[in-house]
């Protein structure tokens, strides 16, 4: 995922709401905005008004350039993500006066057109916007706003009578949760899931997405015909929904982000992984090869056929996408680029190797560093649980 963090599912971590913004790490971060931004000011005034706010209230308010290059640096941070050579580039739409669900919806499809720019099928290519809707911080002791799913963009699963999955495996039970709550779906392979919007005032309420935000592209092959008759598709625009984005100790559950898919995202996880769509066995029959052991390597040719059929259908379409060597090198790049300026770049290596062919780029051949830095993106073990299930906890202060 280029502009994502982590396409892998990234660990819970224990969140408590009711918490006071700490001083400490509210300074922090204010000194490197300043020290990174000289246009800022000076500090020192900054830094008294914000310790008298968090004595008295326990909380402060960002100013918008604070949240714009806080949001831009919790992607320099967010140590799973291959795609942060663009950092800078971060569309931040401040949306913290938004309450109510439907402004929130209405504004998530604004998320979405944006993102997606001029970009549909058939037109030049246009690059995918990295976009980040920033909406209402959690006050310490008070209710906050939150979307249930994980990505704005997900297909149901619905389990048949014969014990099979149409659609994607991983979102059957978060799928039978929304039915639950009155959606219904078509029942078939890439129906797109509603969004589930929480709010203090109103509790969970679900919202199609219209089609003009979901940008999609079919799936074909450049040298097999047959490869389209699959009716395979995936969207355009991966959007994280679930993580808390945390700046200078204030923490915003609901901030959905956005950057454009590496290729293997979609062709060697959502679409290859035998708990998800599992294509492989389906690909390698349409080839013809020989299943019967794994010395033929069947799986391995399978999976490169799929990755090639996304990369070009993308690429035919006119919509973004990056293969995994290219990104790779320019995530070195980017390593290059810090360490000029000082700063080590936290890494995970087992995230930022590709899944496909890991040992051929260059990210596989050297060591990184672990680092939790703030600013940066955090996925709580509540919105985990609920992303996948769709079912809340039984209680929530």
């Amino acid at each position: 995922m280029t502009a994502v963090p982590g396409y892998r599912q990234q660990p819970p971590v224990e969140w408590d709401p009711t918490t006071p913004v700490d001083p400490a790490e509210a300074e922090e971060f204010l000194r490197r905005c300043h020290a990174e931004n000289p246009h800022f000011g000076p500090v020192e005034p900054r830094l008294a008004d914000v310790r008298a706010r968090i004595a008295a209230t326990g909380t402060y308010d960002h100013t918008p350039a604070e949240l714009t290059y806080g949001a831009k640096l919790a992607w320099r941070n967010s140590s799973r993500c291959i795609g942060r050579l663009y950092w800078q580039s971060l569309t931040v739409l401040d949306r913290r006066h938004v309450r109510g669900s439907a402004q929130i919806f209405s504004l998530l499809v604004q998320h979405l057109t944006t993102a997606a720019g001029e970009a549909r099928p058939g037109r030049a290519a246009v690059p995918i916007r990295p976009v980040i809707s920033v909406f209402a911080p959690a006050v310490p002791g008070r209710p906050y706003a939150r979307i249930w799913n994980e990505q704005l963009i997900r297909y149901a699963g619905y389990r048949t009578g014969d014990g099979r999955v149409v659609g994607d495996p991983r979102y059957v039970e978060f799928t039978e949760s929304m039915r639950d709550l009155g959606w219904r779906g078509k029942g078939e392979a890439f129906d797109v899931l509603p969004l589930a919007i929480e709010t203090p005032e109103e509790g969970v309420r679900l919202y199609d997405l219209p089609e003009h935000a979901v940008l999609e592209v079919p799936l074909a092959h450049p040298e097999h015909d047959g490869f389209a008759e699959l009716g395979l598709r995936w969207h355009a625009v991966p959007a994280i929904a679930n993580m808390r984005l945390s700046i200078g100790g204030i923490d915003y559950p609901l901030a959905p982000f956005n950057g454009w898919y590496m290729g293997t995202e979609i062709g060697a996880r959502n679409l290859a992984d035998a708990d998800r769509y599992n294509l492989l066995p389906v690909v390698a029959r349409l080839f013809g090869l020989d299943t019967s052991h794994e010395e033929s390597l069947w799986r391995d040719r399978a999976l490169v056929e799929v990755n090639r059929a996304v990369l070009w259908s993308f690429d035919r379409a006119g919509v973004r996408i990056s293969d995994h060597h290219t990104e790779s090198r320019r995530f070195l790049k980017h390593v290059e680029r810090e360490e000029r300026y000082g700063r080590r770049v936290p890494a995970d290596w087992t995230w930022i190797v590709p899944p496909v062919s890991g040992g051929l780029t260059p990210v596989f051949h050297r060591y990184y560093d672990e680092m939790d830095l703030r600013p940066n993106f955090l996925l709580d073990a509540e919105a985990l649980e609920l992303g996948r299930t769709g079912r809340p906890a039984p209680t929530r202060e």
